[in-house]
């Protein structure tokens, strides 16, 4: 996935041809490094979604609103003090960086005329968006970046505003000379894709990779295998794309390989496409499809608006990530200890008979012996017991008979106690899998709860108060029958003993922590597809996600106990149906 400078002078050419010359109507920042613009033009409404997060950093229209916070971020009130209602006159792309300056027309505090800049640069880790005056003095950004944090480049109120230092030998791929091609990125001495993303901005490792592809060169070979003639064919290759960049001719896709997007660009990526012609050796399952897009707003919001998502909820769930492991890390230790303990106990038998023998021969025992041989009458094998020389027959046996019933009653405890301890290693591997499948700060809220309940953490003056929003996932069968699957234990809690009757199915991934499936019957018997589809909810919604194949317990709810004290969401059961599936749910609806 390349956010590139190709992509970038797509985005650059569709935003010159729908927001320009739009007003800002409002401004929200929805995330501490995102910002939400309502625009208004000529061509109506649109929303402009940016983020500068380093691990997600995006620009793209977006019909999607986002909740923000109610008291606004600092950086947010500064650019509605300054640039609310202005217009966006000019939106370029300086030397094809992965950078969109938009200059924006505004009236002042004395109702002047001025003009601003905001700059967006989505340059991975070091990503900002930066707002400037019109003399390029920086008036403030969406993050601060010292001298303590970099040495090369400053971003902080007051200082002038540089675009990022890149490699000074890279060039503009758009004015690139044959010159400078043959004997300057084929010089040196590297392979050939890395030695063209190397020399030239804005193409990435991929977009390197399809010239050489569309040469019929193998791009991990080294320059120096290239012969003259070769040279002169990848680059008039290079020239032919950079020639539909020049030319606008953008062609913005998504390639996929079955159900999962791999690879976005702005140009058709032959290289992927060209495995999964007709008559490819490829299963159907594993060959790339490409899928073109009209704008390369709706593939870069297909692509990152998903990931975006997962990566917020991923760091909102941070703390609890660490509550969750770390109790976990400690109950595992502790049955490791119990276990060892418990085997220890395991040789508890033997003192009983060694106390037992004792009794029934110590009788010819002399004063200050250290050992006796006797026949174990349950084996009629010989064996040595060894004494106390200080103590008589009769105390030595009792002595024996203590240390049995000792390990007797350790025994009875540690049975107990790692039982607890292995019913609190699934409860937490079950929120573990729970954090997994959360969607959204209202999922989150509900599993604070329960590691609030059962002593995980301490109750926050900031935690959400009242009943969480967080719902079930619904989905709706292919026959027309309504699928639940509950996202965290509270959820499967209220599935099963609340919401399912007596005869709609369970489904349970065998073995393992995953989400409860419930499927509504309305007192029909169910078609084999919708128990396909249920199962593969089930799989799907499990810790064995990621496996080729899975097996899938079910059964009928009025078949299903709740243990007693046991944690939300556990059940049992005896008697039930199981199947293996591959967890796929790609071609399931999800209903609202």
């Amino acid at each position: 996935m390349a956010l590139d400078g190709l992509v970038i002078s797509n985005l650059v050419y569709e935003l010159n041809n729908t927001i320009l010359n739009s007003r800002i109507s409002k401004i929200a920042q929805p995330e501490g490094d995102e910002l939400l613009f309502t625009l208004k033009g000529t061509g109506g409404q649109f929303r402009l979604a940016m983020s500068a997060s380093a691990s997600l950093p995006f620009l793209y229209l977006t019909e999607q609103n986002k909740q923000s916070p109610m008291q606004a971020p600092n950086f947010c009130m500064v650019l509605r003090k300054h640039i609310a209602n202005g217009r966006i006159v000019r939106i370029t792309q300086p030397q094809m960086e992965r950078i969109l300056q938009f200059e924006i027309e505004h009236l002042d505090e004395l109702g002047d005329l001025g003009r601003k800049f905001l700059i967006v640069e989505l340059m991975g880790k070091h990503s900002n968006i930066i707002f400037c005056n019109a003399e390029g003095k920086i008036i403030d950004s969406i993050k601060h970046v010292s001298s303590m944090m970099s040495s090369l480049r400053e971003v902080l109120p007051g200082r002038i505003y540089a675009i990022p230092a890149t490699q000074e030998e890279k060039q503009n791929p758009l004015f690139a000379a044959e010159d400078a091609f043959l004997f300057g990125a084929m010089a040196k001495p590297l392979s050939i894709a890395k030695a063209i993303y190397t020399s030239f901005t804005g193409i990435s490792p991929v977009v390197a990779n399809e010239i050489c592809h569309r040469a019929c060169i193998d791009g991990e070979m080294p320059t120096a295998s290239l012969n003259t003639d070769e040279k002169t064919h990848l680059y008039h290759q290079f020239n032919r794309v950079m020639e539909d960049i020049r030319a606008h001719r953008y062609c913005p896709n998504i390639i996929t390989q079955g159900s999962r997007p791999v690879e976005f660009s702005c140009i058709r990526l032959t290289e992927y496409t060209d495995n999964g012609e007709a008559g490819s050796s490829l299963e159907p399952s594993d060959a790339y499809q490409m899928t073109a897009y009209d704008s390369i707003s709706h593939v870069l919001e297909q692509f990152y608006a998903a990931k975006n998502v997962y990566t917020r909820i991923r760091q909102k769930s941070v703390d609890l990530r660490k509550i969750v492991s770390t109790a976990l890390d400690r109950a595992r230790k502790k049955y490791q200890l119990q276990e060892k303990q418990l085997l220890d106990t395991e040789k508890r038998e033997k003192y009983k008979i060694y106390g037992e023998l004792i009794h029934t021969y110590g009788y010819g025992l002399s004063e200050g012996e250290k050992e006796l041989e006797a026949l174990n009458y349950y084996t009629n094998e010989m064996i040595k017991i060894p004494l106390d020389p200080t103590l008589d027959a009769k105390a030595n046996a009792q002595k024996y008979f203590e240390k049995y019933n000792k390990q007797k009653r350790t025994a009875e405890a540690l049975t107990g106690l790692i039982k607890d301890t292995l019913t609190e290693i699934h409860h937490l591997e079950s929120i573990a899998s729970s954090l997994d499948l959360a969607l959204n700060e209202e999922d989150l809220v509900q599993i604070k709860d329960e590691l609030t309940e059962y002593g995980y953490r301490k109750r926050k003056h900031t935690d959400k108060k009242g009943k969480s929003k967080s719902k079930p996932l619904h989905y709706l069968s292919s026959d027309g029958y309504h699928m639940y699957v509950g996202k965290n234990n509270y959820q499967n809690e209220e599935l099963t003993f609340r919401f399912a009757d007596g005869n709609d199915w369970w489904f349970h991934a065998k073995g393992m922590p995953g989400s409860h499936v419930i499927v509504k019957t309305n007192g029909e018997e169910l078609p084999d597809r919708t128990f396909e589809e249920a199962a593969r909810l089930a799989g799907y919604y499990s810790k064995g996600r990621e496996s080729d194949k899975i097996e899938i317990d079910y059964l009928q709810k009025k078949n299903i106990k709740k243990p007693g004290k046991g944690a939300p969401g556990f059940v049992v059961y005896y008697t039930n149906y199981s199947l293996t599936i591959q967890p796929d749910i790609s071609d399931l609806r999800l209903l609202e």
